[in-house]
């Protein structure tokens, strides 16, 4: 499995799906993880070998790809375990085994995760409960933004209204250095996908 890594970031693609589980010191010996989807193995082990410790699990939506190692890292750290409130029944669907979450978050909310300060934007379209993370000039998107597209709106709770208006409304209006580190594929930039993500482009345009 590859794993790959900026300064205090490390991501490493999980299960079938490939899925982006992302991994964030917060301080000495802290962590946050966001959207642990499969591979808890390979999760614990990254942890480990960096003398990490998971202090918060940040979810930005609940499909069955982004959370099936959660309940192996809350059970192994004792994580609270974090999502918008509108995709709990997703988690109870589809988590593994059972899950407590400890804090529904809401747009507008800030968490705080050692070191780390992380501000939720509530970015419904993909699933009724997506969130994007954004800390410093990291922008973690889940599945509403890739590089070059953006998420599906097909499934069970989609609104391909909702997604572009999460977009247009919160995402295009950040500064064009912001980092994207998508739930899926390779990261970008908000000025990038501003220029030549079609999506984006026909948001920002009209066109």
């Amino acid at each position: 499995m590859t794993v790959s890594a900026r300064e205090g970031l490390w991501w490493l693609p999980t299960g079938l799906y490939e899925e982006n589980c992302y991994i964030l010191k917060a301080g000495e010996g802290a962590a946050a993880v966001i959207d642990p989807g499969d591979d808890a193995d390979q999760i614990l082990g990254l942890l480990e070998r960096e003398g990490l410790q998971a202090v918060a699990i940040l979810l930005t939506h609940c499909h069955w790809d982004h959370i099936g190692a959660v309940p192996d890292l809350a059970e192994a750290y004792r994580a609270p375990v974090m999502l918008h409130e509108a995709d709990l029944p997703l988690l109870e669907e589809w988590a593994p085994r059972q899950v407590r979450p400890t804090r529904f978050l809401q747009h507008g909310d800030r968490v705080t995760c050692g070191d780390l300060v992380f501000d939720v934007l509530h970015t419904p379209g993909h699933t009724p409960g997506g969130l994007c993370f954004l800390t410093g000039n990291r922008l973690f998107t889940g599945d509403t933004l890739f590089k070059g597209t953006v998420g599906r709106t097909d499934f069970p709770g989609g609104s391909a209204e909702a997604l572009q208006a999460s977009i247009r409304d919160l995402l295009l209006p950040l500064p064009d250095d912001v980092e994207v580190y998508p739930g899926h594929g390779d990261p970008s930039t908000i000025g990038a996908e501003r220029r030549y993500n079609p999506f984006l482009v026909r948001l920002r345009t009209g066109l």
